[in-house]
């Protein structure tokens, strides 16, 4: 028999067992509720009652200032059967779900639900695969070699797109104010598909409905998890968030899509067959058609509206500064490539300060792989085998104890000499640090490099082109609507 003594001293030891940094390992706080009733109640504090700032940070303060807590994550029933996750609401214990030791990341792209395989052609995409999974370092080699073999495109691809969308604001702005999303969202299409893969643009090939079918598609995947899309919200709340809307709504548009990259991408295709990667054609096409659309081209859509935000934001002080880099480095008549950018401090640190206020994917989740203990700032928490963890990724690059001025856009905060070689490996935009290398082995983008260029290539241009602009903004929470109301275009130079 074990005596009383032994007992207590075998929980005095359990209470005070030490994480690594010397803080007490405590049991993580909060609460899932009651089943089925607390879901669905968070669900509508987090879209339409709260926001998801708010309804993090009030169960922050209910919990005593923990930023590792329980809390139940959308979209809930009947979607999702488990809603709870352990949320990491700091930059020390976000940096978790970036180590692939750690977690597992196998079918946790949207977070407590995955979207039907039909969407996918009845594969499981490169996206929702462990980096343990041999098929994750096959396919993600053959987008890694495609993304450098096709940087060189980048730039003079991206010139053709960027002079089509502002000659279009140009053409509009004198009838009154132009929305640069739908432009945006058209003709960065047609760029990610060209600078990728060459060949007919998809407005080309299939018309003016082709970015129309891009969105229905991703619409389906995301709907659990969309808001603010559809007026008044109890009607949207059905709609979206209660049933999986079925995958053959989509099946005509889907079909099309993969008939056009089938084209598109057969060089693509071809050297992969002669590679013998392991992956048949059917299975890497389908994830050639995700990659470009749902990484690429939905990461533009969501992130190009952002940096113009900020820069809107900003105003005729930072334009200039801007102008004076850009037409330094690049005179008129001299291209702007991703070379030159690279060359312009203050372009480059507006763009990653962007990434930091507003990463293109704001959630990251994963399984814990095993028991562990999970460090904030100031305490520890066990994490058991198999619980899902979640990162809210706007509080850990906004985390004031890691930036100062964390919630306001700060243009310079990464120019040379500045706080960039210390705080870069902070910005974790691309499921990594800024600093860090996305490898087979590993979950980062596969296309970071390529994302960051584009961002500095667009805020280049915009300043050869223009010396300042002005626009509305309303925040929505996937990505702002940005209205231009007048542009200043810049005078040509003399001889």
């Amino acid at each position: 028999m074990t005596s009383k003594k032994a007992s207590s001293s075998g929980a005095d030891e359990a209470e005070t067992k030490l994480s690594p940094s010397g803080f007490p390992v405590k049991e993580v706080p909060g609460s899932y509720g009651v089943p089925f009733f607390s879901p669905l109640k968070d669900r509508l504090q987090y879209y339409y009652l709260q926001g998801a700032e708010e309804y993090f940070r009030s169960r922050i303060a209910s919990n005593g200032g923990a930023t590792v807590l329980r809390v139940n994550m959308p979209p809930g029933p009947f979607i999702t059967r488990d809603s709870g996750v352990v949320a990491l609401l700091d930059a020390r214990s976000f940096a978790v779900l970036l180590d692939d030791a750690k977690v597992d990341k196998t079918d946790t792209l949207d977070g407590t639900y995955v979207p039907s395989l039909k969407l996918f052609g009845g594969y499981r995409p490169l996206a929702f695969l462990d980096a343990a999974d041999p098929r994750h370092a096959a396919i993600k080699g053959v987008v890694m070699r495609l993304a450098v073999a096709r940087m060189h495109q980048v730039a003079p691809t991206f010139k053709i797109s960027f002079g089509a969308m502002f000659d279009a604001v140009d053409a509009g702005i004198g009838s009154g104010p132009v929305q640069f999303n739908k432009l945006n969202e058209v003709h960065m299409f047609d760029f990610t598909c060209s600078a990728l893969f060459g060949g007919k643009t998809p407005s080309e090939a299939m018309g003016d409905g082709a970015v129309t079918k891009a969105i229905k598609w991703l619409l389906l995947q995301l709907h659990p998890i969309a808001s603010k899309v559809i007026k008044p919200w109890p009607i949207e709340d059905l709609l979206l968030h209660t049933f999986r809307l079925p995958a053959f709504l989509v099946s005509g548009d889907y079909a099309a899509l993969t008939a056009y990259f089938a084209e598109a991408a057969a060089a693509v295709l071809d050297d992969a067959e002669l590679a013998k990667t392991g992956i048949s054609r059917e299975e890497l096409l389908h994830n050639l058609v995700f990659m470009a659309l749902f990484n690429a081209y939905g990461g533009f859509k969501i992130f190009l509206p952002h940096v113009v935000k900020w820069l809107a934001r900003a105003g005729p002080a930072l334009h200039a500064s801007l102008a004076e880099e850009v037409r330094a480095a690049c005179p008129e008549g001299g291209e702007i490539t991703v070379s030159a950018v690279d060359r312009m401090p203050l372009v480059k640190s507006v763009v990653w300060e962007a990434l930091r206020m507003n990463p293109p994917v704001e959630f990251q989740y994963g399984r814990a792989r095993q028991d562990l203990v999970v460090e904030s700032h100031d305490a520890a928490y066990q994490v058991r085998k198999g619980e899902m963890l979640f990162g809210y990724q706007p509080m850990a690059t906004r985390d004031e104890r890691v930036f100062k001025d964390a919630g306001e856009f700060v243009p310079e905060r990464f120019v040379d000499g500045g706080e960039q070689g210390k705080l870069l490996g902070n910005v974790v935009w691309s499921n990594g640090p800024e600093d860090g290398v996305a490898a087979e082995g590993n979950k980062q983008c596969p296309g970071k490099d390529m994302v960051v260029a584009v961002g500095r290539l667009m805020v280049a241009q915009l300043f050869r082109r223009y010396d300042t602009f002005a626009a509305t903004v309303e925040d929505l929470p996937l990505e702002p609507i940005v209205t231009f109301t007048s542009l200043t275009k810049a005078a040509p130079l003399t001889e």
